[in-house]
């Protein structure tokens, strides 16, 4: 069944009004007609079940059947910072690691960054709000994933350890794993940097080390940046039962 999140402005009692946007799916892409069901979320954790009433081009509404509360948010809220690079690779891992159940995360700009300009992340911030939107929509999450505005790397270590736990997965570290890093958390907030493509500079990991921040091992194979995303936003939930 379609999902769709919505601004909280077009709920009404008994009944959903699409905007403009959604309308223009519902009727020219998807091409639901009157009577079909879909589900929408409000981002609150909510979900509703509707039966379309109007389908138009510019506009639509549905009629309220159900609500009922959307359980499939990991218990723990998960922020990756991850490396900026190559526009394929880093909204590669936006969707994937949505699907996953990542609750939020920071563009982070280190010294081996493909991307060194801060600036230049303004222009792609509604796409990438699109991405985090449409995988929530597609994987059934009850809440789009946060986009943080990008920093550089001493600022990401201060927002790691604004977290319960804060970690940063590194290629040479080889005694702790993230299994071991995760024994006995039992806090709500946790966020993870993945560095660019070649790795964090050699200054920037005794950097975090010094800020008592534990630099985590990803097993004994090294792995592409986007794919070290995904693999340690996996290992944190399955870890944390959080993929059940």
């Amino acid at each position: 069944m379609n999902r769709f999140f919505l601004p909280i402005e077009c709920f009404h009692p008994g009944e959903v009004i699409f905007d403009t946007d959604t309308s223009h799916q519902i009727s020219r892409v998807l091409r639901l007609k009157t009577g079909n069901q879909v589900i929408v979320l409000d981002g609150t954790g909510a979900e509703y079940l509707l039966e379309l009433s109007e389908v138009g081009k510019t506009t639509s509404a549905g009629r309220i059947i159900s609500k009922r509360e959307n359980t499939t948010e990991p218990r723990v809220h998960l922020t990756v910072l991850v490396g900026l690079t190559q526009r394929e690779k880093f909204e590669w891992v936006l969707q994937k690691c949505t699907e996953i159940g990542a609750a939020a995360f920071t563009p982070v700009i280190t010294s081996r960054s493909i991307v060194q300009d801060i600036r230049t992340t303004g222009q792609k911030t509604d796409r990438w709000q699109q991405i985090l939107k449409e995988a929530a929509e597609q994987s059934g999450r009850a809440r789009i994933p946060v986009l943080n505005p990008p920093v550089l790397f001493l600022q990401a270590l201060e927002q790691l350890r604004g977290f319960d736990l804060g970690l940063v997965a590194y290629e040479n570290e080889k005694g702790l794993s993230i299994r071991k890093a995760l024994r006995g958390y039992q806090g709500e907030s946790l966020g993870i940097l993945i560095g660019p493509e070649g790795g964090l500079a050699e200054e920037e990991s005794l950097r975090a080390r010094q800020s008592g921040i534990q630099l985590v091992s990803l097993g004994v194979r090294i792995f592409r940046m986007e794919t070290a995303a995904i693999v340690a936003t996996t290992l944190i939930l399955h870890q944390l039962k959080s993929l059940d």
